[in-house]
């Protein structure tokens, strides 16, 4: 049982650093969106909060508390292996525990287009792997209507991958014909739109 726990620890940490390494290797790297100020503006993340450029610096901070929160996971994990009590699963469970707060991709203030992919808080999407991509009107039901009247008129953007999906907020018709022309391209998928819904199959 606590070989299981164990190597289920391990396959959840592996992935989420791996993710997360992905995106440090493509930060700042041949980035396709957004490139301009103009292109920050019409994106975000959060409603209320504008996304930082995909560039080390700018992204520094979210980077440092990440990688210290993968950090003190990995050293929970040895320091409770060590010295744990004989037969005891408890301090595996208690690490387990930690593990949803690595699940989080706004720890990262980040949306953007690469070549080979979309980078969103600490995870990367390749275009291979999106299944399903929609532009959803934020109207009176959607959760973010009410922040302000830009995102009243904005959209969501909703990617499905194969095993995570990510979302962010396009504030204008504008940067969502700049993104489904993108999206299409990259991803060599034919985008299909009706009644303010983009649905990508």
């Amino acid at each position: 049982m606590v070989l299981f726990l164990e190597l289920i620890f391990f396959l959840a940490i592996g992935y989420y650093i791996y993710q997360f390494v992905q995106v440090l290797f493509r930060l700042g790297h041949h980035v396709v969106l957004p490139i301009s100020e103009k292109e920050l503006l019409g994106i975000r993340k959060h409603p209320d909060k504008l996304i930082y450029h995909p560039i080390f610096s700018r992204q520094k901070r979210g980077i440092i508390f990440y990688s210290c929160l993968l950090l003190f996971i990995v050293t929970m994990f040895f320091l409770l292996f060590f010295f744990r009590e004989e037969d005891s699963i408890n301090w595996l469970l208690n690490v387990m525990f930690l593990l949803p707060l690595t699940y989080s991709d706004d720890i990262l203030n980040l949306f953007a287009i690469v070549d080979d992919g979309i980078l969103s808080g600490n995870r990367f999407i390749s275009w291979n792997k999106i299944k399903d991509v929609q532009f959803i009107p934020i109207d009176m039901n959607h959760r973010f209507y009410g922040f302000n009247k830009e995102v009243n008129n904005g959209y969501e953007l909703k990617v499905k991958g194969r095993f995570r999906s990510t979302s962010c907020v396009v504030m204008s018709d504008e940067m969502k014909d700049k993104l489904t022309e993108i999206i299409s391209e990259k991803a060599n998928i034919q985008v299909n739109e009706a009644m303010k819904e983009v649905s990508i199959k």
